[in-house]
């Protein structure tokens, strides 16, 4: 029997539970939401409290659900239904949200976050459309082996590419990096007893032409894929982790919405090219 603390669920989904305070098996555990709640195209934030922000680019947004690190939004663009739900930071609770959101209907991801440049040529406020990403993280190794990899659905890859065009962005498509730890990177890991094996690390993404690294892609890309539904992820760059600076401002961010917006509808008229 499962107990929930509900103190973050919306009060339309507290409804759900019993007398005894036991959840509804209609509502799915960690984010609170059930079928209808979302729409089938959901963009993926790791920070709560940027889902408002994106969910001010929907018409008629309003929040069904905040549990934990998972807070979600349902409005429409241009008419389609859409949603936007955070994951909080990394592979385990991404991997969760994705599991989730399928039960209840969703079947394209859209993830929007930051990362750190791992090349040059990939500049402050760009944006990145990952195309793969290494597993350099332990949640998808429970899922499967390392030698499946892990790669963007074509469709959403192209559609954020796409959409990033449009509005005139400098934007990269390529491969990024997925780990687990941030501060291991660049000066913060120098005295780590792993410091020489990471430091050559970095250097092997570096000359492999790997463009940016961040958190939650590697869960993304192969929960969907294993689930045989649709995702792809695009990077506000806001750190040149090359140059061993994580973070140095936080800037592209609006410009990654925007993107993932436009993507929304270039997929839906790909689907349905009558409407």
């Amino acid at each position: 029997m499962h107990f929930w603390n509900i103190a973050g669920l919306t009060s339309e989904n507290i409804k759900q539970e019993t007398k005894m305070g036991e959840i509804s098996s209609d509502v799915q555990y960690h984010i609170g939401l059930k079928k209808g709640d979302v729409g089938r195209y959901v963009i993926l934030p790791g920070d709560p409290g940027r889902v408002p922000k994106i969910a001010g680019y929907f018409d008629d947004a309003k929040e069904m659900a905040n549990n934990r690190e998972y807070r979600t939004y349902t409005g429409s663009v241009d008419g389609i239904k859409v949603s936007c739900t955070s994951t909080g930071i990394g592979c385990p609770s991404t991997a969760i949200a994705i599991e989730e959101l399928i039960k209840i209907g969703a079947d394209t991801f859209i993830r929007i976050g930051t990362a750190g440049s791992l090349q040059k040529e990939v500049g402050l406020g760009d944006v990145c459309v990952t195309t793969a990403a290494v597993r350099e993280e332990g949640t998808t190794q429970q899922y499967v082996p390392l030698s499946y990899p892990a790669v963007a659905d074509l469709d959403v890859t192209w559609a954020l590419r796409e959409g990033a065009k449009k509005l005139g962005l400098k934007v990269h498509a390529g491969i990024g990096q997925c780990k687990d730890a941030f501060y291991t990177e660049g000066k913060e890991g120098e005295e780590l007893p792993l410091a020489n094996y990471n430091r050559d690390r970095w250097t092997a993404w570096y000359r492999s032409n790997v463009i940016s690294t961040s958190m939650e892609s590697a869960a993304l890309f192969v929960v969907s894929s294993i689930r045989r539904v649709h995702a792809g992820e695009i990077l506000a760059i806001i750190g040149l982790t090359y140059d061993d600076k994580p973070i140095v401002a936080k800037v592209g961010v609006d410009d990654a919405i925007k993107a993932a917006i436009e993507a929304v509808k270039i997929l839906e008229q790909m689907r349905n090219p009558k409407k």
